[in-house]
């Protein structure tokens, strides 16, 4: 039996770094994404090294050093004296201590370069996907438009408000987490002469704020804040933000914190929703990656480990043979659960890369080079007292998250009854319902 015919729902980075990776490997892949085009929104990208090291193998290493940022440092600086509470050396140290660079890049520009290492016409846009069928024989897919679609196997990649995930599980809707965001990438000539930090985060108790400049040519700049805010009216995506208010939210931090507010084009606010990780990776010919399957907090690595997932899944399906797919998607699980577990404790504090900290568990990682652990039966989540940011467990109940709190702290534990029982019950068969 030759390779499967590959469909992927979501033409994420995570998605479209699977489909790179894949049709490498031989694999007929195709991306469907229900936006008419790739996203042009000028957010940045954190690239770090174990990143970077799988964008070199799909062909992009070269073409986004030529377009990224390489800040020499990540510097963490108090909000209110401006003093260095760590710089972590990343530049020529992270190349020569992780085997490649750090990059920060648009988010716009990384889209283009990863989809022009695809096959030419492997994203199909305008494909909003209705329903699924997971047969003996292959996955059906309907879409909006009545066009109907096969596949042997199908990747979940998009995103947290996934669909199929909330067809395995249930809808379950994200709930507001008491914090809201700004992102803004403007001109670097705005900053005029005063000198700005290639990478600097502004760390106060309850808030801070990440800027770094986009592009090699350091002509853009970027900053993204969180800060608290008690209420977020119910059903509204963006409201529009004074700058006067900006002002009152960072009162107290640093001069050079304040004159982005004073200096930005234009300002809005969003804001930051919490939604668990999902406690079945994959059901039937379906499997779910990055923020499908564990949507991250904000920790600036998120696209990273979107990237890694696609890369241990492209291994897996390789090592695992043509018709053993749940056996890959079992050591694809069994090799992300830990790892995933760990991102998301340290992102639970809101301390990533605050401190001097040791990186080299997570930049020097190689998802096509780290050992594998095997796996005879299905890795399931919530095994061994698993715990992360966002569930604890044991071997018979997922526990989740009650909603969090006005201060982003979890008010506490409830069961889910996720037994394994249950979890082999529940493969997706029959139609999903229409969304």
């Amino acid at each position: 039996m030759g390779k499967p015919r590959i469909a992927i729902v979501g033409a994420s980075l995570g998605g479209t770094v699977a489909a790179a990776l894949l049709q490498r490997s031989g694999t007929e892949t195709v991306v469907y994404e229900q936006a008419q085009s790739l996203s042009r929104y000028m957010g940045g990208v954190h690239l770090s090294p174990n990143a970077m090291k799988v964008l070199r193998r799909v062909g992009c290493e070269r073409e986004l050093h030529a377009i990224g940022a390489h800040p020499d440092f990540w510097v963490s600086r108090d909000a209110e004296s401006g003093q260095p509470i760590a710089q972590i050396p990343l530049g020529d140290y992270a190349k020569s201590r992780y085997g490649a660079a750090y990059l920060t890049v648009p988010r716009s520009g990384l889209a283009d370069v990863i989809e022009r290492a695809l096959t030419p016409g492997s994203i199909r846009f305008g494909k909003c996907l209705r329903c699924v069928e997971d047969t003996d024989s292959g996955v059906r897919m309907t879409f909006t438009d009545e066009t109907v679609e096969t596949a042997d196997l199908l990747v979940v990649a998009d995103g947290a408000g996934s669909t199929v995930r909330s067809h395995l599980l249930g809808a379950v809707a994200p709930h507001y987490s008491g914090y809201v965001t700004h992102r803004l990438a403007f001109p670097a000539s705005l900053l005029g002469r005063r000198p700005y930090d290639m990478c600097a985060k502004w760390w106060s108790r309850d808030r801070h704020l990440l800027g770094y400049y986009l592009t090699s040519a350091r002509n853009e700049y970027y900053f993204v804040t969180t800060v608290p805010q008690q209420f977020w009216p119910a059903g509204m995506v963006t409201m529009s933000t004074t700058r006067n208010e900006m002002r009152e939210a960072f009162a107290g931090f640093h001069p050079d914190v304040r004159r982005l507010m004073d200096i930005s084009p234009s300002l809005s606010t969003r804001p930051l929703l919490h939604q668990n990780s999902s406690p079945i990776w994959s059901s039937g010919r379906l499997v779910l990656i990055g923020d499908a399957c564990h949507p991250m907090r904000s920790t600036a690595q998120g696209a990273a480990i979107a990237i890694e997932d696609a890369a241990m899944l492209a291994r897996c399906l390789n090592e695992a043979g043509p018709t053993l797919h749940q056996s890959a998607f079992a050591l694809y699980e069994a090799n992300r659960v830990d790892r995933i577990a760990t991102a998301h404790r340290l992102s639970a504090t809101n301390a990533w890369m605050r401190d001097d900290l040791d990186l080299s568990w997570f930049q020097g990682y190689d998802a096509f080079d780290v050992p594998l652990k095997l796996s005879t039966a299905r890795a399931v989540i919530g095994t061994a007292d698993h715990r992360d940011g966002d569930f604890v467990g044991d071997s018979s109940h997922c526990w989740r998250r009650q909603p969090m709190g006005p201060t982003g702290a979890s008010d506490g534990f409830e069961a889910q009854a996720f037994s394994r029982e249950t979890r082999a019950s529940r493969p997706l068969t029959g139609t999903m319902p229409e969304v």
